[in-house]
C-alpha cells in the first residue's frame, strides 16, 4: 500500500482558514472546550483514516478561532463598570493623533483602579484628550483619570462595523481623559514607535509642503496621520489605498535592498563565500531588512503577510530546499492564523492573501526581460482589479473601474522610484541627517507629481462605482468567475466567467410599488437621519452630525447607506433645523448628490444654500403625498420649534417626521395632520421630556414609534417619562441605540411594518 500523503501547505492553510472564517458568522461563541472536542476527535481519527486530515484542520481552525475570540471578548470592560471614572496606568501604543479638537491615542493599560479598588481591566484602551492635552511622546508611560465604556459602533446599511474592528484590534474600552488633576507622565520610553515619530517629525521639518510631507510619511513609515478624508477618497477612486500606507510590495523592496547589499559585500570580498555561503546569507539579510522596515512601518497586516512569506523562503534557502509560491503562501497563511485568527475580521487580510493567491494562480510564466516584466505588470494589475472587485464591493460598497490603469502607473512609480527614495532618505536621517535633505526634497517632488495625476484620474467616469449591498452568494459566484476568467490557458470558455459577475449588479430588493414607500431611520448616534424611498424617488430627512475631529455622519453613514440601498439618485434633502446633530452631515450628502433639491427649517443658519420649508408645501411622488406641516410663515420661539415637520402619506399608511419640536408645537401639528391613519411616528426631539406630550400621542395614535438616540447619551434620551408615556398608550417603541438602523415598509395594500433592524438582522458574536 502507498502511504497517504499529508495535505500540502496550501490545502492545509485553506482548510484552517475555512474553520476560522466560519466562526465569524456565529451570533455567539460556544464554550471553547466544546468547540475543541470535535476537532480533537477527528484529528485522532485522521491518524487512521488520512482522508479526514483536511476536515480535522477545518474543525481545529474553528476551535482555535472560538478560543481566541473568547479571550478577546473577555478583555472588554465589564458592563456594570461602564460610564465610570477610573485611574489607569499604561504605556502609549502607536503614534498619537493630534487634531484641533483633541489628541487621540491608544493606551496599553496594565493597572486600573475604581474608587481605590483594583478592577479587571487591561489591554488596549482608545482614548481622547480634549482639554489642553500635553505632548504625548511615543512609548511614554502615564497615569490618567479616565471615563470608559465598552466599544460600541453604529449599525447601518453599508456602514463600517466599529465593533468588529474593535475586536480585531483588541480594544477593551473607549473613553476620554478627565481633567481632574491626577493626570501625569510617569516615564519617558524608548521603542520603535519613538523612532517612527522622530522620522515623521524630521520629514515634516524638511519638506515645506504639509501634504507632500504627509505622503512621504505614509510611504516611508506607514504614518497616515497627516492624510484627511479627501486624500483617502482620491486613493479609493484610483484603487490605490494599498500604496498610500505600507504595502507588502514595499516590504519586498526593502528585502531586495538587503539582497543587493549582500551581493555587493560578496563582490567586494569574494573569499567571504568560503566561510558563509552566499544564498543563505542573502536570505537571512533579506529577512532582517524586511523585518526592520516592517517594524518601522508599524507591522500592518500586508506587511506581516509579506514578512511571513519572506521568512518561509529564507528558511527554505538556509536549509537548501526548493519551495513553491503556493506552499509559501500557504505556510504564511497558517502562521498568520495561528498568531492572530481574528485577522480575518479585517478587509486587509482578505485583499492581501486573495490578491497574492490570484497572482500566483492566474499569471503564466513568461520570458524574463523587459517584455516579460511589462507583461506581468500590466496583466497583474488587470488580475488584481478584476479579482478583488467583488471583495472591494463586499467590504467597502464601492470599487474603482479606473483602478487597473491607475495601478499600472502608480505601482511601478511608487514602488521603484518614490519608495526607494523615501527609504534612502529615512536611512540618511538616522545616519547622516545633513545628506537626507536633497533626497527628501526629490521624493517630495515625485510624490507631488504622482498625487497630482491621481487627483485628475479620480474625477474620471467609473472612478467611484457603487452597487447595492452584495449578497454572500453573489460574492462567492463572482470570485469563482474571476478564477475561471483568469485560469491558465487550456480551460475552455474562460470568457463565460464574466457571467458569474452578473449577480453583483442584481438589486437586493425591489423598489416599493406605486402608492407605497419604504423608510429607514438610520443609526447616527445622538442625531437623526431618515431615508424615504418611493417607486422612483428618494428623500433624505436630516443628515446626522459632523464633529471637529473630521468625522462626518453624512459621509460615514448617510451616503454609504444610500449606495447600499441601491439609491443612485436623491431628489430632495430636507434638514429639519440647523442644530449640528441634524444638519452637520448635510454638506457631505449635498456633495454626493449635488442635483438634489434642498430645504431647511432654518436656511439662514445652514452652511450651504437651502430653501425654506413652510407649512402648506406639498408634492406627490408615485402615488405618495408629501406635506410640510410646520413651521408656519410667522414661526417664532426656540430653534427646535422651527423644525420642518413632514408627513408622508401612502395608500396604506403614514410616516410622520417631527425633527426636534417641543410640546409647544405638537398641538398645531396634530391639528394639521388630518384624518387618522395607520401611522409610524419618529419621536420628537430624540425622546426629550419636553416633547411627546400625552395629548400628542393620543391625537396621532401611532401604530409604531421610533426614537433616534445615541447609546448612553449624556442627555438621557429617550427620557424614562417619555418611554412610559408610549408604553401606557400601547405604542411599541424602537430605539436605534439598541436596534441599529430600523427599516419600515409602508406598502399600498397593508399596514406599516418593521421589516428589519440592523443590530438584529445579522447578529454576530462581537456585537453588543
Amino acid at each position: 500500500m502507498h502511504e497517504a500523503r499529508m495535505p500540502g501547505a496550501a490545502a492545509a492553510g485553506v482548510a484552517f482558514l475555512l474553520g476560522v472564517a466560519a466562526v465569524q458568522w456565529l451570533p455567539s461563541l460556544p464554550p471553547p472546550a466544546w468547540s475543541a472536542l470535535p476537532g480533537l476527535i477527528v484529528l485522532w481519527a485522521s491518524l487512521r483514516w488520512p482522508h479526514l486530515r483536511l476536515p480535522a484542520l477545518v474543525l481545529l481552525g474553528a476551535a482555535w478561532a472560538v478560543w481566541r475570540g473568547t479571550l478577546a471578548l473577555d478583555l472588554r470592560l465589564p458592563r456594570d463598570l461602564e460610564r465610570r471614572d477610573f485611574d489607569v496606568t499604561g504605556t502609549l501604543s502607536g503614534l498619537p493623533q493630534v487634531r484641533s479638537d483633541a489628541t487621540r491615542f491608544v493606551l496599553d493599560v496594565d493597572h486600573a483602579t475604581l474608587d481605590g479598588r483594583r478592577v479587571p481591566l487591561s489591554g488596549h484602551v482608545r482614548l481622547s484628550w480634549y482639554d489642553d492635552a500635553p505632548a504625548l511622546p511615543a512609548c511614554s508611560r502615564w497615569r490618567l483619570h479616565v471615563r470608559l465604556r465598552r466599544p460600541r459602533g453604529l449599525l447601518d446599511p453599508g456602514s463600517f462595523d466599529g465593533e468588529r474592528s474593535a475586536l480585531e484590534k483588541r480594544i477593551a474600552a473607549t473613553g476620554y481623559v478627565r481633567g481632574d488633576g491626577v493626570n501625569r507622565l510617569l516615564q519617558q520610553g524608548r521603542c520603535v514607535d519613538g523612532l517612527r515619530d522622530r522620522i515623521a517629525r524630521d520629514i515634516a521639518a524638511i519638506v515645506s509642503d504639509p501634504h507632500d510631507a504627509a505622503l512621504l510619511q505614509a510611504f516611508s513609515i506607514g504614518d497616515t496621520r497627516g492624510l484627511d478624508q479627501d486624500d483617502w477618497e482620491v486613493a479609493r477612486a484610483n484603487g490605490v489605498p494599498h500604496l498610500i500606507a505600507i504595502s507588502g510590495f514595499h516590504v519586498g523592496v526593502a528585502a531586495l535592498f538587503g539582497v543587493a547589499l549582500v551581493r555587493l559585500l560578496y563582490l567586494l570580498w569574494p573569499g567571504l563565500s568560503l566561510r558563509l555561503p552566499r544564498l543563505p546569507a542573502q536570505a537571512a539579510t533579506a529577512l532582517l531588512a524586511a523585518g526592520l522596515y516592517g517594524a518601522l512601518a508599524g507591522f500592518g497586516l500586508p506587511t506581516v503577510r509579506t514578512l511571513l512569506m519572506i521568512a518561509v523562503v529564507a528558511l527554505a534557502r538556509c536549509q537548501r530546499r526548493a519551495i513553491g509560491g503556493a506552499q509559501t503562501l500557504g505556510l504564511a497563511l497558517v502562521a498568520m492564523l495561528l498568531a492572530d485568527p481574528l485577522a480575518v475580521l479585517s478587509a486587509g487580510f482578505w485583499l492581501s492573501f486573495v490578491g497574492v493567491a490570484f497572482l500566483m494562480l492566474c499569471l503564466d510564466a513568461r520570458p524574463r526581460g523587459l517584455r516579460g516584466f511589462l507583461h506581468e505588470l500590466s496583466a497583474g494589475q488587470l488580475v488584481m482589479t478584476v479579482a478583488l472587485l467583488p471583495l472591494s464591493l463586499w467590504f467597502f460598497g464601492e470599487a474603482s473601474l479606473v483602478g487597473a490603469l491607475s495601478n499600472l502607473v502608480a505601482v511601478p512609480f511608487v514602488s521603484f522610484v518614490i519608495v526607494p527614495c523615501a527609504l534612502l532618505a529615512m536611512l540618511l536621517l538616522l545616519l547622516a541627517p545633513w545628506a537626507a535633505t536633497p533626497v527628501l526634497k526629490l521624493a517630495a517632488i515625485l510624490a507631488h507629481a504622482q498625487w497630482w495625476l491621481l487627483e485628475r484620474m479620480a474625477g474620471w467616469p467609473g472612478a467611484h462605482w457603487y452597487l447595492s449591498e452584495v449578497a454572500p452568494w453573489a460574492l462567492l459566484l463572482a470570485m469563482l468567475g474571476a478564477l475561471w476568467l483568469f485560469a491558465p490557458r487550456g480551460l475552455p470558455l474562460r470568457a463565460l466567467g464574466l457571467l458569474l459577475f452578473l449577480p453583483l449588479v442584481w438589486p437586493v430588493a425591489r423598489p416599493p410599488a406605486e402608492g407605497g414607500f419604504q423608510a429607514w431611520v438610520l443609526d447616527v448616534g445622538q442625531g437623526l437621519s431618515v431615508v424615504v424611498r418611493t417607486h422612483r424617488h428618494a428623500l433624505v430627512y436630516d443628515a446626522g452630525a459632523s464633529y471637529p475631529s473630521g468625522f462626518d455622519l453624512g459621509e460615514a453613514v448617510v451616503v454609504p447607506a444610500l449606495h447600499a440601498l441601491g439609491i443612485d439618485r436623491l431628489d430632495l434633502l430636507m434638514i429639519s433645523h440647523a442644530d449640528n446633530d441634524h444638519a452637520g452631515g448635510a454638506s457631505a450628502v449635498a456633495k454626493a448628490f449635488p442635483r438634489a433639491a434642498r430645504y431647511a427649517g432654518e436656511p439662514s443658519r445652514m452652511p450651504l444654500p437651502m430653501q425654506a420649508c413652510r407649512a402648506g408645501q406639498a408634492w406627490r411622488w408615485d402615488g405618495v403625498l408629501f406635506r410640510v406641516l410646520s413651521p408656519g410663515p410667522r414661526a417664532t420661539g426656540q430653534r427646535n420649534d422651527r423644525s420642518c415637520v413632514l408627513a408622508v402619506d401612502g395608500a396604506g399608511g403614514r410616516l410622520l417626521l417631527t425633527g426636534d419640536i417641543s410640546s409647544e408645537v405638537e398641538p398645531a401639528v396634530a391639528a394639521a395632520i388630518g384624518p387618522a391613519r395607520p401611522t409610524v411616528l419618529v419621536v420628537p426631539h430624540h425622546g426629550s421630556r419636553h416633547s411627546s406630550a400625552p395629548s400628542f400621542i393620543a391625537a396621532i395614535a401611532p401604530r409604531l414609534a421610533v426614537v433616534s438616540a445615541g447609546w448612553h447619551n449624556r442627555f438621557g434620551h429617550p427620557h424614562p417619562l417619555v418611554v412610559r408615556r408610549y408604553a401606557e398608550a400601547g405604542v411599541p417603541l424602537l430605539d436605534t441605540a439598541t436596534r441599529g438602523a430600523v427599516e419600515i415598509d409602508l406598502p399600498p395594500a397593508a399596514e406599516p411594518a418593521v421589516t428589519a433592524t440592523w443590530r438584529q438582522r445579522h447578529p454576530r458574536y462581537w456585537r453588543e
